[in-house]
């Protein structure tokens, strides 16, 4: 079955999972781990959960990787031109670019975000409403910072937070 993008009837129970949950990515590197933002961007978040559910992102590569910048994945073609066959509409909010953010990669086109997301290694305010911002680091800078281009997703869940709101 074919990917397709959250519906307006799921968003509010993927917000609800955003809420209270956070993100796991497991790489050969370490664990990089992210809370999400679902009240900024709440159809990137279920995009991203969505696509985390359905097993996705398991087994795909940090294809671009700029020291000082950021690594990015999420592509299942391997080379930055690939998706999960849908757009997002752009969701620009005023979480700044800063050490850990995790945003949506996109084309030229605001509204063209599908699956690759990156994560910035140091701040990169000139980013700042440009692209949407979905989450933030909370745990695993280590493992960030030595992630190379290559490296393998070698899993993404969604899993629940300790200190989670109701």
């Amino acid at each position: 079955m074919p990917n397709t993008p959250p519906q307006s009837s799921e968003l509010k129970e993927y917000a609800e999972t955003a809420r209270r949950s956070q993100v796991r990515i497991a790489t050969n590197r370490g664990d990089i781990v992210f809370t999400l933002f679902p009240d900024d961007a709440p159809l990137h978040s279920a995009a991203f959960i969505k696509l985390a559910e359905a097993g996705f992102y398991d087994g795909l590569k940090f294809h671009r990787v700029e020291p000082g910048f950021v690594v990015q994945g999420g592509d299942p073609k391997g080379d930055g031109t690939g998706g999960p066959g849908y757009n997002l509409k752009a969701e620009f909010n005023a979480r700044p670019h800063v050490r850990g953010t995790v945003a949506m990669a996109r084309a030229s086109d605001p509204n063209s975000a599908g699956s690759q997301f990156y994560i910035c290694l140091d701040d990169a305010r000139f980013l700042d409403r440009q692209y949407t911002v979905f989450g933030q680091m909370t745990e695993g800078f280590e493992a960030l910072d030595a992630i190379k281009r290559g490296d393998t997703m070698t899993s993404v869940r969604i899993e629940p937070r300790a200190n989670a709101t109701p």
